[in-house]
């Protein structure tokens, strides 16, 4: 029940920051270069989540 409730949990998460990162590339005022480092650090909070929430268990 733990891990369902981690994976249901962690894929909210995931699902709103893609879509978050997305809807900056809708607008036409924005490029893509602009865009990069928000999806590096989208990226980059979505590899610390899945870490934590499956890997690190000290």
């Amino acid at each position: 029940m733990n891990k369902i409730t981690t994976i249901i949990g962690l894929s909210f998460a995931v699902f709103f920051l893609i879509g978050l990162a997305t809807t900056l590339t809708r607008s036409m005022m924005i490029g893509f270069l602009d865009v990069i480092p928000v999806y590096l650090l989208m990226g980059a909070a979505i590899i610390m989540m899945i870490y934590e929430a499956f890997f690190d268990k000290d």
